[in-house]
């Protein structure tokens, strides 16, 4: 296969389309890859053209980032990896500032990050979720300060809500900030939530979208099954818990898998490779994440990008995913845009205003969000 390299937002910083997840990577969570499974996992990526590492300061303890950056050093590929890490979790309890977005612990995660990397400069540095507290004003100072010391390249943030990132932008902007490269969220058949207001901020304002969990934490391969008891994997582990990125047992999501089932079948794909292809070719979409914990898991996702989705096939995809559009959205139909227009009949701009294909090398870099 040909990797291809989109740029990442309005940034000059080449990604690949598909980026190697590392919170796999380790087992100190009860569940993961050893490290022989993540240094396999980490040259096939390579192997097939790969330079996008997301990680982040707390994945499996520390683990992740460590290992990440050895198997870097090892093969001397510092210059062309684009290390994504992140920031905001809390390992010391009883300590409310080893923790959050605030600007000493910004300070410090960056420096624990960079020793456990082996680096001295991070690609793209991000806010790994919002802490309810921390003004925007303080984080994109912050981040701003530490482009200019040199120790990060491009800023990102993770799991915030929209209003917040618009805001963080808009203080980049008015202020000359280094500006939001990228939004990392999460997005799947399963979780279409972003496209109401992410999507279009994303697209408009120049931050690309990192998917995290195209396969619905692996609801989305196909391992599971709603006539199962016991459905053996993370997901079942994560049954009774109240965390809402594993609460996928439910009746829409099992109509999806069995639909998916149903197209990946027609493809002759794996349903992993249907529904990362399904993502990948969205709206918005800079990059997405594979996480694995076996060999053969990433191999099968590398090939996702390989084939095309029929349009009558993916509109099947889009129907049965499709979520109910919130307000104000909701109000935004077409009788409202009638009034809106007295009547008259308007459209989107025509296509083309996308840049041509450069290619260069071996590489095919194209301008993207």
């Amino acid at each position: 296969m040909t990797m291809i390299y989109y740029t990442l937002g309005n940034s000059g910083l080449r990604v690949s389309r598909l980026a190697l997840g590392t919170m796999t990577f380790g087992t100190e969570w009860g569940w993961g890859a050893d490290r022989e499974t993540a240094r396999a996992m980490f040259d096939a990526y390579v192997g097939a053209g790969g330079n996008f590492f997301d990680t982040a300061d707390l994945y499996t303890g520390g683990t992740a980032e460590s290992w990440l950056g050895e198997f870097i050093a090892e093969r001397g590929l510092r210059d062309r990896a684009v290390i994504a890490t992140k920031f905001t979790f809390n390992a010391e309890p009883g300590n409310p500032n080893a923790g959050g977005n605030g600007r000493k612990n910004i300070l410090r995660a960056v420096d624990a990050s960079l020793k456990r990397l082996g680096t001295d400069y991070i690609d793209l540095y991000l806010l790994h979720v919002w802490d309810q507290l921390t003004p925007a004003e303080e984080v994109m100072r912050t981040m701003d300060d530490l482009v200019r010391a040199g120790k990060i390249r491009h800023v990102g943030l993770s799991d915030v809500p929209a209003w917040y990132a618009a805001r963080a932008q808009t203080i980049a902007e008015l202020r000359g900030y280094e500006p939001v490269s990228a939004l990392q969220l999460e997005y799947s058949l399963a979780e279409r939530s972003i496209e109401n207001e992410f999507v279009p901020f994303g697209t408009r304002h120049g931050a690309g979208i990192m998917v995290w969990s195209p396969l619905a934490s692996g609801l989305l391969s196909g391992k599971y099954r709603p006539t199962q008891d016991g459905n053996a994997g993370r997901l079942d582990g994560f049954r009774n818990t109240t965390h809402p990125g594993f609460q996928k047992f439910t009746e829409r999501n099992w109509a999806i898998v069995a639909e998916l089932e149903k197209v990946a079948t027609e493809l002759g794909r794996s349903m992993a490779q249907v529904a990362v292809n399904w993502v990948a070719t969205q709206p918005g979409v800079a990059a997405v994440i594979l996480g694995a914990t076996k060999l053969a898991q990433l191999q099968d996702n590398l090939a996702a990008p390989d084939f095309i989705i029929p349009a009558a096939l993916r509109a099947r995809l889009d129907s049965v995913s499709k979520m109910p559009l919130p307000f104000p959205y909701s109000y935004f139909g077409s009788e409202i845009q009638a009034r809106v227009t007295g009547g008259a009949v308007t459209g989107d701009k025509p296509l083309g205003y996308a840049p041509p294909l450069l290619v260069e090398g071996d590489a095919v870099s194209i301008t993207s969000n």
